[in-house]
C-alpha cells in the first residue's frame, strides 16, 4: 500500500466537507485538527472548494486534504493546484482516472460493482470509493466483491454513520469510511466548531474501538 493510503487508512474516517463560505475552512479545519481527524475531502459542489482546500493545506499542513466529488480533468488541475493530495470522484470516469494516474496524483474513484473495479485494477489502483454504499448493498456487498478482487480495499461513503461505521471498519478491507456527521452544513453554518471537535473526537473512539487501538 502507497503511503497516502496508509495514512487514510491509520486515519480511518475521512470527513466529507461541503463548504459554502471558503472563511469556514480554517476554523472548521482547526476542529478537526483538535478532534483527532486531520483529514479532509472537500468536495467540488460549491464555488468556495477550491480556496477552502488552500487555506486549509496552507494553515494546516498537517492535514491530508483531499477534494472530493471531481468530475472534470479541469476540477483535478485547480484542486492540485489548491494543494490537494487526492482526488476522489462519485463514479469511475476512464479519462479523468487516466489523466491522474499518467501525472502522479493519487486517485480514488467510485466503484460500485465488479466491472468498476477491473477498470480500477487496469489504471493500477489499489483503492476505490465504495459508493453509495449503503443503497449499492453496503458491507454485504463490498465482502461479496473483496473475495474475487483480494487486493483492492475499499472507502466506503454514502449513508455511513455512527450506528453502522464500526461493522464497516472492523472488516479488515476496509481502508477507511468516508462520512460526514461530524461537519454537517448547518453545524457550519452556525459556527458550532466546539460540536464539530465533539463529535470527531467521538468518530476516533469509534475507529479505535474497530480496529482494536
Amino acid at each position: 500500500m502507497n503511503e497516502l493510503l496508509h495514512k487514510i487508512q491509520q486515519i480511518g474516517i475521512v470527513p466529507v466537507v461541503v463548504l459554502n463560505d471558503a472563511e469556514d475552512a480554517e476554523p472548521l479545519a482547526k476542529a478537526l485538527c483538535e478532534g483527532g481527524l486531520p483529514c479532509a475531502e472537500v468536495t467540488f459542489r460549491t464555488d468556495a472548494a477550491e480556496e477552502a482546500i488552500r487555506t486549509m493545506t496552507e494553515k494546516f499542513p498537517e492535514m491530508l486534504v483531499g477534494a472530493g466529488t471531481v468530475l472534470t480533468t479541469e476540477q483535478v488541475d485547480r484542486a492540485v493546484a489548491a494543494g490537494a493530495q487526492f482526488i476522489v470522484s462519485p463514479g469511475l470516469n476512464p479519462r479523468l482516472v487516466k489523466y491522474c494516474v499518467d501525472r502522479g496524483i493519487h486517485v480514488i474513484p467510485g466503484c460500485s460493482n465488479p466491472s468498476d473495479i477491473e477498470q480500477a485494477l487496469e489504471y493500477g489502483l489499489e483503492a476505490v470509493k465504495f459508493f453509495p454504499a449503503e443503497p449499492a448493498g453496503g458491507l454485504p456487498m463490498i465482502k461479496a466483491m473483496a473475495a474475487p478482487y483480494t487486493g483492492v480495499r475499499f472507502m466506503p461513503t454514502g449513508g455511513i454513520n455512527p450506528s453502522n461505521v464500526k461493522e464497516y471498519l472492523a472488516y479488515d478491507r476496509i481502508l477507511a469510511c468516508g462520512g460526514s456527521w461530524m461537519v454537517k452544513g448547518n453545524l457550519v453554518d452556525a459556527g458550532e466548531f466546539d460540536k464539530i471537535v465533539e463529535l470527531t473526537k467521538e468518530a476516533v473512539e469509534i475507529v479505535k474501538e474497530s480496529r482494536g487501538k
